[in-house]
């Protein structure tokens, strides 16, 4: 999907380390490195909120999009196939413990969640509001349903993990998580509901140990 400015949200609708910027800005501050990340992973308690993998093509579908009807949806491309069967693969070699996961109910977000993990539930929590353009209302729509998500503790040693878009994510975090297929991990808890600690980019799993 093209990255989109998103404008007019309010401050007040998040705290201001958190709120939207012209042009978002796309990590944080101070992230842990991915080896620190996977050591956090190993010992479950995270929420992996993951883009999902490359699609055949770009480009906004969430205005005539039709849940359950792919043909109306952008779907995985060849390389995104690969890169969510590499995922999964990672996740297994790096004994990366996996609770819950949970997908949007686009095709793209349940296909990638069920290439790397084999199982999936939907949550229309994490989709897109109908619109190429947000008005306030629709950005601070998808804050409020995701931002829950993100804050739930998952089991005592498990991690779970979220299949959604980059739109969703910046409304909820103000950050615009590129490329697709980039995860990034979320501790549950604190002032504001989670911290953000940092991404695992796609080309980042082949290097860890």
């Amino acid at each position: 999907m093209q990255r989109r400015t998103l404008l007019a949200l309010t401050l007040s609708a998040l705290p201001a380390h958190l709120a939207l910027a012209a042009d978002p800005p796309t990590d944080i501050a101070n992230p842990l490195p991915p080896a620190r990340l996977l050591e956090a992973l190993r010992g479950g308690g995270h929420v992996i909120y993951l883009r999902h993998a490359p699609t055949e093509r770009e480009g906004a579908d969430q205005v005539s999009a039709v849940m359950g009807q792919c043909s109306t949806q952008r779907v995985l491309g060849e390389e995104g196939w690969q890169q969510a069967r590499a995922l999964g693969a990672a996740f297994q070699r790096l004994a990366i413990p996996v609770g819950e996961v949970v997908s949007s109910q686009y095709c793209r977000a349940w296909q990638t969640a069920d290439l790397a993990f084999g199982r999936h539930r939907q949550d229309a929590a994490l989709n897109f509001e109908p619109a190429e353009e947000y008005s306030a209302a629709q950005r601070a729509a998808m804050r409020d349903r995701l931002r829950p998500l993100l804050a739930a503790a998952p089991p005592a040693g498990r991690n779970t993990v979220l299949v959604g878009h980059d739109d969703p994510f910046e409304a909820a975090t103000g950050i615009y998580p590129e490329p697709m297929g980039v995860a990034w991990v979320v501790r549950p808890g604190g002032a504001e509901g989670f911290t953000l600690l940092g991404q695992i980019r796609p080309g980042d799993w082949a290097g860890l140990r």
